[in-house]
């Protein structure tokens, strides 16, 4: 599922009266607040859904597969997602 399939989703759950617009800016505002959330306070927990956090890589060494030469792959910060219990047993 795209955006514009998830954006028409929620219109649809959001009823008649809804416009693919106003759908739209509420997916917006709510994936706005997870990433700010997000930055703030590093994990973002929604009930019966998942929680989003972040989470952090140590440097490392890798290697160049053109090359095989050794580099070194510094440390980075990246954002994971665990789902609940309840959406694992929902699939």
């Amino acid at each position: 599922m795209n955006k514009a399939e998830l954006v028409e989703s929620i219109q649809k759950s959001l009823g008649a009266d809804a416009t693919k617009r106003s759908a739209e800016e509420a997916l917006d505002a709510v994936l706005s607040s997870i990433a700010s959330g997000v930055k703030k306070d590093q994990k973002v927990q929604i009930i019966g859904f998942g929680t989003f956090e972040v989470k952090k890589r140590a440097a490392r060494l890798g290697r160049n597969p053109k090359t095989g030469e050794a580099l070194k792959i510094a440390a980075s910060k990246s954002v994971g997602f665990k789902p609940s219990s309840v959406l694992k047993g929902s699939l």
